[in-house]
């Protein structure tokens, strides 16, 4: 297993957890990214300096792969006293989400284009987010697959280095297998708690929104699976 500093400097890494599929890009979507994102967008250069870029101290939540930006809007109308970071690679959701900023006048909130895990690795500080969530993300079913799945190991280590101590990990899938391999990996960690107990799922918070994805799976006769984890 990875230690913290050993994770935030592994070379690239050969396997990645996503494909990029750019998808089309609407009109408003265009405009978005044209002329919101020089407002809300963070253009990677150097370690994130978060107090600077959201020009205050405060609790700091980090998405990573937030799809199409509902669940994350949502979030930080609720919480105007969070900031909020996401993270995604798929141009149109990045799109979507900038839309919704300005729709909802947020200015708690920035977007970054890139490999998440690249991103905490390389630019984001060590005990530096009080929150990191991870939501539905790609199950890679087959199980040839499996090896793509973001929560591995080493990601989990690099996950503990950068959140501060008591602080919370917070995982939502609506696959079965995903789910227990998720508890079984998060609960091998000498570096989490489950805060449901052992071998538990939590409820829902109600700071989650219901996403698209879990309606879409709940259709389809899945359970969604939330696991919060405190860091130790």
């Amino acid at each position: 297993m990875l230690s913290h500093e050993n994770a935030a400097n592994t070379p690239e890494r050969a396997i990645r957890s996503f494909v990029r599929r750019e998808g089309r890009i609407t009109p408003s979507q265009q405009r978005a990214l044209e002329t919101l994102w020089p407002r809300f967008g963070i253009e990677l250069a150097e370690p994130l300096d978060l107090q600077a870029l959201f020009r205050r101290e405060a609790p700091r939540t980090l998405e990573v792969g937030f799809g199409n930006g509902d669940a994350l809007a949502t979030m930080a109308s609720h919480a105007p006293d969070v900031d909020f970071i996401g993270i995604d690679v798929h141009r149109p959701g990045i799109g979507h989400l900038l839309l919704e900023v300005e729709k909802r006048d947020l200015t708690n909130v920035r977007v970054i284009n890139a490999d998440a895990v690249e991103v905490l690795k390389r630019y984001v500080r060590p005990a530096s987010l009080d929150r990191i969530l991870l939501f539905f993300p790609d199950p890679w079913p087959k199980k040839r697959h499996h090896k793509r799945r973001i929560l591995q190991p080493g990601f989990i280590d690099l996950v503990a280095g950068r959140l501060g101590a008591k602080c919370i990990f917070h995982m939502a899938t609506d696959w079965e297998d995903y789910a227990q391999q998720m508890l079984t990996l998060m609960e091998a960690s000498p570096h989490f708690k489950n805060c449901a107990g052992k071998r538990g799922f939590s409820p829902r918070p109600d700071y989650r929104p219901v996403t698209r994805f879990e309606q879409r799976g709940r259709r389809k006769g899945h359970n969604v699976r939330d696991l919060i984890f405190r860091k130790t």
